[in-house]
């Protein structure tokens, strides 16, 4: 038998997808020979690290980083490309034997019931950035903030939406098959002896993601052949990645009463969490308490405010706009600059050229350049202005008509995010009671704060958050909050990922929390019939806060009707912020910050021996199952008991989301 176990993290991102692997090897009673899998695990672990503990390391995705040109890097950029049929060769696509699995998507596999036509050729990785840079309108991006768009079929093929129509389009789902797919084939073809099939996989989802966005992210991993999965919260992956980091040195930097602040900007979200450090019978226990919402914020935006400076320099030296075209290609290019700059802060300018419509480029009417001071004042004005902790995000007024899109945020104003995150937040300081916050605070104070993403390389943009946090606190009587140094703002999410595996084993400190949020069911009321007026709806709390993954939630005695046989809908809610709802509180009334409607589930109830039409009396269960979605059961009430007696809607967007 092994004596070593291995776990795998996917940090499948906006921007970028990266695996990390942490080796578990205990160092008593070693076997001398070890098999064949061990050597494996081995070999693809850091061998400086410690193995008596968990050595976590990152793997190198093979990937085409050219025409023809394969290249093994830390992270796989999350685009997918669909080339012209005459744009590429096959011998410019080949990656290696297991080629097929890494640049095609299998068209037929959600729709075997249709007649596809020949797979089309997709390319993710750097390539697929780089020539969607080009040619925008055959480049999948952003699949991921798409994945947990209520407002759209997710399984749908959508992607790219202003794509050509000689390019079949995939659906979100699609997209992140194909990027787990690209992942778990280039870890099978470098250990073959060990496939990612049979592995147990942690894959992250932002700690925003509702349950039919996780949910989606579990179909994916299924679809892409990985049959062991468990989900966890980003911002929780960021800790767990540092506390593995510190080689147990995190208590010397926490302590009991600490509130640790998440924040993770990215090229596509910001993410915000607050966890707790308590203390339980004498030992320290990490809990996250709070979630922020999903905010479409992050590099990508930066980038976009860039090119329009970048533009205008431009513009001003050819006296002549740019179209459309060529400034999604400055984007681009301000997107490596803006990371060059970044990365190196001894370096004050990147050049920036810009392409015209011909394979030449237009001498120096398009070369600019991009300054260090640009990017900081352009970004720190834009994204990270100084406020008051009582500002909300501001929002405008919308046009009655828009195009197909994501829900993006309207205010850039990464600082305003947060402020209005603190101070929704300021009732979790009652349930914390070992964390030092005034009763007349006026938001909850983080002790800690915790960086992630790429966009904080800069110590510029790390020190206005500081210099923010601590304004805010030091008005509300408080003291300002600490870094925890060390994080890997790259590679965090995925080495926390894999390292959780080792921890759900029983090793290192684990981050306790449940849900995130407490989820309702709308409950129609019977009332009379009025003319023009739709009967109101109370929400039912089925899954108070916190609840824990895998356990089970019965609501009291109070007895519901259930339609059967006939066309119904389903009404789910959530709030972040109501943690003293238990199971069965029902809500006659709420303000729109306190409660938000999820997307509303259609279904056809299988009438089981009733009639169709009949209201048949139920009793309510919930269930929080091991990937984070939520499955509600109306057992009859003249029933056992038994499972199979129930109607079972899982919160989530089957077409098929129902069963008896």
């Amino acid at each position: 038998m092994s004596d070593v176990s291995l776990s795998i993290g996917i940090d499948l991102g906006t921007t970028h997808t990266a695996l990390a692997t942490a080796c578990v090897a205990p160092p008593e009673d070693r076997d001398p020979k070890s098999s064949a899998v061990d050597s494996a695990i081995r070999s693809a672990v850091d061998p400086s690290v410690d193995s008596s503990a968990a050595s976590v390391s990152i793997f190198q995705v093979p990937q085409l980083v050219a025409p023809g040109e394969v290249e093994a890097l830390s992270l796989l950029p999350s685009f997918l490309y669909v080339p012209h049929a005459q744009e590429l060769r096959p011998v410019d696509t080949q990656l290696h034997r297991a080629d097929t699995q890494l640049h095609r998507v299998d068209t037929q596999l959600h729709r075997a019931d249709e007649d596809v036509a020949a797979e089309e050729l997709r390319i993710a990785g750097v390539l697929a950035r780089e020539l969607g840079a080009k040619t925008p309108s055959r480049l999948v991006s952003s699949a991921k903030s798409w994945l947990c768009h209520s407002g759209v079929d997710r399984r749908a093929p959508l992607l790219p939406l202003d794509a050509p129509e000689d390019v079949r389009r995939v659906s979100p789902l699609d997209a992140s098959v194909h990027y787990l797919r690209h992942i778990a084939s280039a870890w099978s073809e470098a250990h073959p002896e060990l496939p990612l099939s049979e592995q147990e996989v942690v894959i992250t989802v932002p700690a925003s993601f509702d349950p039919a966005a996780r949910d989606l992210t579990a179909d994916a991993a299924r679809l892409a052949g990985l049959t062991k999965v468990t989900l966890l919260e980003e911002p929780q992956a960021a800790l767990y990645s540092w506390l593995e980091q510190s080689q147990g040195a995190w208590r010397d930097q926490i302590q009991v009463g600490d509130v640790i602040l998440v924040v993770d900007v990215g090229g596509g979200t910001t993410d915000l969490s607050l966890i707790a450090a308590l203390e339980n019978e004498g030992r320290l226990e990490l809990h996250r308490v709070a979630v922020g919402d999903h905010i479409l914020l992050g590099g990508d935006n930066m980038d976009l405010t860039l090119a329009h400076v970048v533009g205008a320099k431009v513009e001003q030296q050819r006296g002549r706009p740019l179209d459309p075209w060529q400034m999604r290609a400055v984007a681009h290019a301000c997107r490596a600059a803006k990371e060059s700059l970044l990365a190196q802060e001894e370096v004050e300018s990147v050049p920036v050229v810009v392409p015209s419509r011909g394979s030449k480029l237009i001498g120096t009417s398009l070369r600019t350049e991009l300054t260090w001071r640009e990017v900081q004042d352009v970004i720190l004005a834009g994204f990270f202005p100084p406020c008051e902790v009582s500002e909300k995000p501001h929002t405008r007024p919308r046009g009655a008509l828009t195009q197909l899109g994501l829900p993006y945020a309207q205010d850039a104003a990464i600082t305003r995010h947060l402020a209005a995150f603190l101070s929704r937040q300021v009732a979790a300081a009652d349930s914390l009671r070992q964390t030092e916050q005034a009763e007349s605070a006026a938001f909850l104070h983080p002790t800690a704060v915790l960086f992630n993403g790429g966009v904080f390389r800069s110590p510029v943009l790390r020190s206005r958050i500081l210099e923010v946090l601590a304004g805010w606190v030091k008005q509300d009587g408080g003291a300002p909050p600490r870094v925890l140094e060390g994080a890997d703002l790259e590679h965090a999410v995925a080495r926390g990922a894999a390292y959780y595996g080792f921890v759900r084993r029983g090793g290192g400190v684990r981050i306790r929390g449940g849900t995130a949020r407490a989820y309702y069911v709308g409950v129609e009321r019977a009332m009379p019939a009025v003319p023009g007026m739709q009967p109101s709806i109370q929400a039912l709390c089925v899954a108070p806060f916190g609840m824990e993954e895998g356990t089970t939630a019965d609501a009291p005695e109070a007895e519901f009707g259930l339609v059967v046989g006939e066309p119904v809908h389903f009404r789910f809610f959530s709030s972040s912020v109501r943690r003293e709802d238990a199971s069965g509180t029902l809500l006659d009334w709420w303000s729109p910050d306190e409660v938000v409607e999820l997307g509303e589930i259609a279904a056809t109830l299988p009438v089981s021996g009733y009639r169709p039409g009949e209201v048949v009396p139920v009793r309510l269960r919930a269930t929080a199952t091991e990937v984070g979605t939520l499955r509600l059961e109306a057992i009859p009430q003249d029933s056992s008991g038994d499972m199979q007696d129930a109607w079972n809607v899982e919160l989530e967007v089957r077409q098929q989301n129902y069963e008896r």
